[in-house]
């Protein structure tokens, strides 16, 4: 499997020491989550595919 790039992040703060420590915190939290199981991805991707949720955005 190749490797993937993570997306580029948007800027969240003009200073970047404190711009990289949110990222950095984000990473940190994303990492200590449990892996989601097939039936939870499934309902995540559900959402995302209804007609309203398009209409809405």
């Amino acid at each position: 499997m190749a490797s993937r790039r993570p997306p580029a992040r948007p800027v969240r703060f003009a200073d970047d020491a404190r711009n990289a420590t949110y990222w950095a915190r984000i990473d940190r939290v994303v990492d200590s989550a449990p892996e989601l199981n097939p039936e939870q991805r499934a309902r995540i991707r559900a959402a995302f595919h209804q007609p309203a949720a398009k209409e809405a955005a």
